[in-house]
C-alpha cells in the first residue's frame, strides 16, 4: 500500500474522503443554489446561435426536460 498504510486505514481514508467530497458538494447546492439560474444561461447562450439552430437545440432541451 502507498506510504506504508494497511489496508484498514487506506480503506476508512478513502471512505472519509467520499464522504466529505459528497457532503461538501451537496451543501453546496443546497446553499448556494448554483442551478437556479441554468435556464438564463442556456437561453443567452443559445442567442449566439443561428435562429433555426436555436430552435433544434431548445427543442431538444425541452425534450430532455432541461429547458421548460
Amino acid at each position: 500500500m502507498p506510504a506504508g498504510v494497511t489496508w484498514g486505514q487506506y480503506i476508512t481514508f478513502s471512505i472519509t474522503a467520499l464522504l466529505t467530497m459528497l457532503s461538501g458538494s451537496q451543501i453546496v447546492h443546497l446553499y448556494y443554489k448554483p442551478l437556479v439560474d441554468l435556464n438564463k444561461y442556456i437561453n443567452k447562450e443559445l442567442e449566439s446561435y443561428p435562429e433555426n439552430v436555436q430552435q433544434k437545440i431548445r427543442q431538444e432541451l425541452k425534450e430532455e426536460g432541461v429547458l421548460k
